[in-house]
């Protein structure tokens, strides 16, 4: 069953002020847009969607109209006097380049030039315009990008067997509409910022059923592995189920790792909860109205975590087997997810040319580390091989996430070392080590 999704009204206003010689940012007023997000339909779960369907994992915070009048108008973002994240900037906080002054997204231009091999994204429904997209957001902030480097295969519709497909696709999914639109433009454009010389796939499945995107997931796995191995992202999710362990050999393709978001939400979501999975949840990014530079990352309170119900506590977890016990426990990972510290996508689907949005949560976390690990070169042999990685890796490949909480009633807390909220924490010169 389809959810077909419409526009949310817009209802936020634009303040506006002219930006300092240095930064671009006010001095004696500060720049606001509204006081709240815009969650599209696909991102909202209903009552039975628990391994039937699934939601993605996206908050808008602003579109082109919030930012009418912003300077410079007509060449798009980054807009004088705002923060929010550029994919230099971006790779400026998670020192995935090397840092010559401060992060000011009005300002850092470096961006990240590693990648190879390949990186698939897995969504729901038909973008006709993510390459086009793609293209122009790669120009916009001066990636490196080839139109052979892009494409989009359809998946057919899933099996009755989990991961199992139907024959071919013979036609493409029925075009995405607000939401499932944007989390594509926003997976595939985040994938290729932080490794842009990797082939990037986006794959779509028919619809947003289990069954046809786990058909999905299993077409980027033959992908990926045809392609000498890569990642998988996985921004997409749903309730825990009492069946979703016979799913988990889903996310176990040889050369393949696969990365999912743990949701907007308290508690645990699937396929995040697999132990074949990275779980990527939720940070806040903290950048100063006066320089614009980094001042600190803490939790985003909406990121997911938590205990699963039905999985069991995997051996790279054994180290923290005093927190988690006999469960597994997410998140493994986290990243820039706070909606008030969103980023820049551009999608024309819906609302046409020049159509930028800046959008949050853990959705934006999952590609980031996708596209990090490529370009790291780590093209581990399974999900598992980079989790032990990840868990025996020196606390200097991480900036380990100390403030903050999240959570049921905000009851789980950061904390120095693995936590529910940031796992052990956020890329730290990842790809330099």
């Amino acid at each position: 069953m389809r959810i077909h999704c419409s526009p949310v009204p817009l209802v936020m206003a634009a303040m506006l002020f002219a930006g300092s010689a240095s930064t671009g940012l006010a001095q004696s007023a500060r720049p606001s847009i509204g006081s709240g997000v815009r969650i599209p339909k696909s991102s909202i779960a209903r009552p039975g969607d628990a391994g039937i369907r699934a939601h993605t994992n996206i908050q808008i915070k602003a579109t082109s109209e919030d930012f009418r009048g912003a300077t410079p108008q007509t060449v798009g973002p980054p807009f004088s006097g705002y923060l929010y994240q550029t994919p230099a900037s971006l790779a400026c906080a998670y020192k995935l380049v090397k840092v010559v002054t401060g992060c000011d997204p009005n300002v850092v231009t470096r961006n990240p030039t590693g990648g190879a091999r390949a990186v698939a994204v897995v969504d729901a429904y038909d973008n006709p315009k993510a390459a086009s997209d793609l293209s122009a957001f790669s120009s916009q902030f001066g990636l490196a990008y080839s139109a052979s480097s892009f494409q989009t295969v359809y998946a057919p519709h899933g099996g009755s067997t989990p991961g199992s497909c139907t024959g071919p696709a013979t036609q493409p999914p029925s075009a995405g509409t607000y939401g499932w639109d944007v989390e594509e433009s926003l997976d595939v454009q985040y994938a290729h910022a932080m490794a842009p010389l990797a082939t990037l796939f986006l794959v779509e499945a028919q619809s947003n059923s289990d069954a046809d995107l786990f058909c999905a997931v299993s077409v980027a796995s033959n992908i990926v592995v045809a392609a000498g191995g890569g990642e998988v992202s996985i921004s997409w999710g749903g309730g825990e189920f009492s069946g979703e362990t016979s799913y988990d050999s889903i996310f176990a393709a040889t050369n393949v790792v696969y990365f999912a978001s743990t949701g907007d939400g308290p508690g645990v979501i699937y396929p995040s909860a697999s132990p074949n999975v990275v779980a990527v949840g939720g940070t806040s990014l903290s950048f100063s109205i006066t320089t614009g530079d980094e001042l600190h990352e803490n939790v985003w309170q909406d990121t997911g975590g938590g205990l699963s119900l039905y999985e069991s506590r995997p051996s790279y977890q054994s180290s923290i087997s005093t927190i988690v016990g006999s469960q597994r426990g997410v998140p493994d990972v986290s990243a820039d997810a706070n909606p008030y510290t969103g980023v820049w996508v551009l999608d024309t689907l819906v609302s046409g040319p020049g159509t930028w949005y800046v959008v949050g949560g853990t959705s934006v976390a999952s590609p980031l580390w996708a596209g990090i690990v490529n370009a790291a070169n780590n093209f581990n042999a399974s999900s598992n091989a980079e989790l032990t990685v990840l868990y025996g890796a020196p606390n200097t490949y991480f900036h380990d996430i100390t403030v903050g909480s999240c959570g049921p009633f905000m009851t789980y807390f950061a904390k120095s070392g693995w936590d529910f909220c940031s796992g052990r924490g956020s890329p730290e010169t990842y790809s330099d080590k």
